[in-house]
């Protein structure tokens, strides 16, 4: 949790509470993944992949994502609708971290109790 906000950023309890607050959330680490994955995405094409996101719940991930500059949006301001979703240097930098993790679950957890491996995607 956030202990206080200097100015408006946050503050944390220390560098693994940080890391943590920017990929806490249901859907986060799957949207990471996917991005790194396909490089551009937009919107629908998310959600397709994702599937049990709901529409409300996959923007406010998108937009937390957004805020804390692990990915860039790209509106292309056309009379169509069409926005792109890519990863950031930042967040691209996470990538590692999450396969080393990812790696751990595959080793240590039995596969029984996993719904659906991302390690394999």
């Amino acid at each position: 949790m956030l202990e206080e906000r200097v100015g408006t950023q946050p503050r944390y309890r220390n560098e693994f509470d940080a890391t943590m607050q920017l990929i806490r959330g249901k859907w986060k680490i799957m949207i990471l993944f996917e991005l790194a994955e396909v490089k551009v995405s937009r919107f629908a094409d998310l959600q397709h992949h994702i599937q049990a996101v709901s529409h409300k719940t996959l923007a406010s991930q998108l937009k937390e994502l957004e805020q804390d500059e692990l990915i860039e949006r790209h509106d292309f301001k056309t009379a169509q609708p069409h926005v792109e979703y890519r990863l950031t240097a930042k967040g691209q930098s996470l990538i590692p971290i999450l396969d080393a993790i990812c790696t751990w679950g595959d080793q240590h957890i039995d596969p029984a109790l996993i719904e659906r491996s991302l390690c394999d995607e």
